[in-house]
Formats: C-alpha cells, structure tokens, sequence
C-alpha cells in the first residue's frame, strides 16, 4: 500500500509495543486486534510502516505453518481432497465474473485483474504475485489492495455471527469462509473464531486454493506475454504439510506440537493487528467507488453462490 511518513516520538511506539503485547494475551482475539489496528492507523499512526509489509508477510506465514502442528496429515488430506472441486469452480467462476463487471463498470483492466485475482484466490498476496506480471503501478496496486483489505476487515467481523445465525456447521463454515473470504490471515481469524473443527478444515482448504497463484500467474504472463515474468511459489504450504505429517509421524512430541500450534493463533492474531495497523487513510481514500463496487458486487456473489453450493454438499 501507499506509505505515508510514520509517526516519531515515545508515544507512538510505546502504544505500538503495548497494542502488540495485548496481542499475546488470553483477552486478544482476531477482530480486536485488526480492530486495535486500525484504530492505530487512523489515528497515530504506525510508527514502524515502512518495516510493516514483510514482517507481516513472514509472520503470517510462519502462523501458518505453525497451525500445521495442531492438525493431523489425514485430516489435512481429507479436507484438501474433498476441497478441489469447489476450488477450481468457485476460481473459475470468481475470475469470469470479475473480469465481466470490471468491464461492465469501466474499471482500469490491470485494477479489475487484480481485484479478481484477489477474490478468486488468497486477497493480497495473489495481488502481490500478479502485479508484477502485469505491470501494474503503484496506484492500481493500491487500490486494489485497499479494495481487498476493506471487505478482508469486513468479513472478519460479520462471518461468524452469519455462520451462527444460519445454523452453519464447523464443516460448513470452514469451507465456506475458504472460499468467500479473500486473504488467509482473515479465514484462519474467523474460522478460529467459530470453531476448532472450522479452522482445520479452513486452513487447509485456503493453503489448497492459494496454491492456484502458480497457474494463475502462468496464465497471465501468457495472457500479456511477459516472457520474462516470474512466478511465485507459496513454499511455505509445502512446510505446513510437513507440520501435519510430523504430527501424525511423530506423535510422542505431542506437547511440543500443542505449544507451537497455541502460539501460532497469538502469531495470527499479532499478525490481524498489524494489517490493520499497515492501512492508511491516503489508501481509502484512493480506493474510489467503481472498484469497491466491483470488489463487494464480487464479493457478495462468491458468498452467496458458495454458502448454496455448500449447504446443498455438506
């Protein structure tokens, strides 16, 4: 995102610091701490912006791989099989229907490929992987990622309590927050919200989707003939895997595994805090109301189309 000049002095990183330390406690949970986020970045500020991209980047995956540790192979096989049909329908579809409205609104072509990509698959970081093979600047980028993270915010808050009040199962409400919800960091924090059984099976249906940035980023150097593009690899999915393997091999360092997995829900919500402490107010204000009109019209037909499809499956 955009940066804009941090915020200098002891308050600012005294409040950052504390805000951070909350984050570890037993009293934190996912949409308070993107909530504290927020909170900070539209009012101080973030004293440490400019660092505030990759540590959230590696953070997020580290968590990850770290949840690996709290779920065992066969399960993880099991949802990730059970999972591929509605993944390569729900993309497919997602990227049509959001190629088709961005036209439709007249949206910038690589803002509306990007707000596509970023629905279809993994919210900021299949942006992150397309952006450069299309050669996006920096303020299609921008807008696209505020586009994601707004209704990434969103989903946080209101999926739970829908997945209650329509009576969703944990199975039910981990594919379904999988699939509707954009970034991984925002599934994992509403799926733990819901239910123990809904994060398994979330987690592992996301990391199984996110794994689609490869062909998608193939495609679209085809599509542009960027010959010289190149295609990032999510490794850190390939870690989470032996994570559940080790746990299903080596289940006599069973202590140490529920350690890890405990911490890695703090490191995930560490994580929601510092997305939302990453947003500025140039961003939202950059966003304009044609892409964020693409990006809920999408966003709400991914929603309802996969809650159908999946209380009619599960």
């Amino acid at each position: 995102m955009t940066a804009t000049a941090a915020p200098t002095g002891i308050f600012p990183k005294s409040l950052f610091f504390a805000l951070s330390v909350f984050c570890f406690t037993p009293y934190a949970s996912p949409p308070l701490a993107l909530a504290l986020g927020l909170g900070l970045a539209l009012t101080i500020g973030h004293p440490y912006r400019t660092h505030n991209s990759r540590a959230v980047k590696y953070l997020l995956q580290a968590s990850v791989v770290g949840l690996g540790f709290g779920m065992n192979f066969a399960e993880v096989v099991k949802a990730g099989r059970t999972g591929v049909g509605v993944t390569v329908v729900s993309i497919t579809a997602t990227l049509a229907a959001g190629v088709l409205l961005g036209k439709l609104l007249s949206v910038k072509r690589n803002t509306s490929y990007l707000i596509a990509s970023g629905t279809a698959i993994c919210g900021g970081s299949a942006i992150a992987a397309i952006a450069p093979i299309l050669q996006a600047d920096d303020q299609e980028i921008s807008v696209a990622l505020g586009t994601i993270f707004i209704l990434n915010a969103v989903a946080l808050f209101i999926f739970p309590p829908i997945g209650h009040a329509l009576s969703l199962t944990q199975t039910q409400f981990g594919f379904w927050s999988a699939i509707a919800i954009h970034d991984t960091s925002s599934v994992v924090g509403a799926a733990a919200r819901y239910g123990a059984e809904a994060l398994k099976i979330a987690t592992t249906v996301k990391l199984t989707r996110a794994l689609w940035i490869i062909p998608l980023s193939l495609a679209a150097a085809l599509a542009v003939k960027n010959k010289s593009a190149k295609v990032a690899v999510p490794y850190f999915i390939f870690a989470f895997v032996l994570a559940s393997m080790a746990v299903t091999a080596l289940p006599v360092f069973s202590g140490a595994y529920a350690f890890i997995a405990d911490y890695a829900k703090k490191g995930l919500t560490f994580t929601l805090f510092l997305i939302g402490a990453g947003l500025s107010k140039k961003t939202i204000q950059q966003v304009g109301f044609r892409p964020i009109l693409q990006g809920v019209a999408l966003w709400l037909l991914i929603s309802a189309g996969s809650l159908l499809a999946i209380k009619g499956a599960f």
